[in-house]
């Protein structure tokens, strides 16, 4: 790619993530499908292009773009991890995602299950083979069943050589997180298939209900 090309696809990126943008992000246009795919693509472009291709940016100017691109990040991810929210039963509390993973929920027969998982490089704090999901309903008195004491942290990812607390189901591939596991409807259904085939397991009825991925 041409100098002038870097220039104008950093020039484009800047426009994307720049404060007149951001006060027309409550307009309808700028929420819909096709203005998410331009900002993905001009994200992808600028990517390919790589920073360290841009000498001549000033000091200043990497900051300003790293500025944008964290905030942009912070909202993107408050949505993401908005996404299970509201589901039956409703007196069960929002669990905490576990930071270098994830939690896979799903509800069945009026119970709400959730599944950790960590990424690759990271293991479990307390070994998991035998739970590979927490459970909240009546019977739980809507509570977290889990590990940890009080709370509603129901797993650590924490850095690990080797992955051996959890079932070989509860870790995303090497060259896959849970974020990347969201990008690809594929990859993502395996992940929700895996854990409903695990609560068949506990003979319960019905058709799984707000089933949602979302990564720490």
């Amino acid at each position: 790619m041409t100098a002038l090309k870097r220039t104008v696809s950093w020039l484009c990126l800047l426009t994307v993530l720049s404060r007149s943008c951001q006060s027309q992000i409550l307009n309808k246009n700028c929420v819909s499908e096709v203005f998410l795919d331009h900002v993905s693509a001009v994200l992808q472009v600028a990517l390919e292009c790589n920073v360290s291709q841009s000498p001549t940016w000033s000091s200043q100017q990497k900051a300003e773009l790293l500025v944008h691109l964290r905030n942009v990040m912070a909202v993107m991810q408050t949505h993401q991890l908005s996404e299970c929210i509201g589901a039956e039963p409703v007196q069960c509390p929002e669990p905490e995602v576990p930071k270098n993973g994830g939690l896979a929920c799903v509800t069945l027969s009026n119970r709400r299950y959730c599944k950790p998982l960590c990424n690759h490089g990271y293991d479990f704090a307390f070994l998991r083979t035998s739970r590979p999901f927490e459970e909240c309903s009546e019977e739980t008195g809507y509570k977290w069943k889990t590990q940890y004491v009080g709370g509603n942290t129901l797993a650590l990812c924490n850095e690990a050589s080797i992955q051996v607390a959890g079932a070989n189901t509860a870790y995303f591939p090497k060259d896959q997180d849970c974020l990347t596991t969201k990008t690809s409807n594929h990859s993502r259904s395996d992940i929700i298939q895996d854990f409903t085939e695990e609560l068949r397991n506990l003979d319960l009825e019905g058709d799984a209900q707000s089933v949602c991925l979302v990564c720490g």
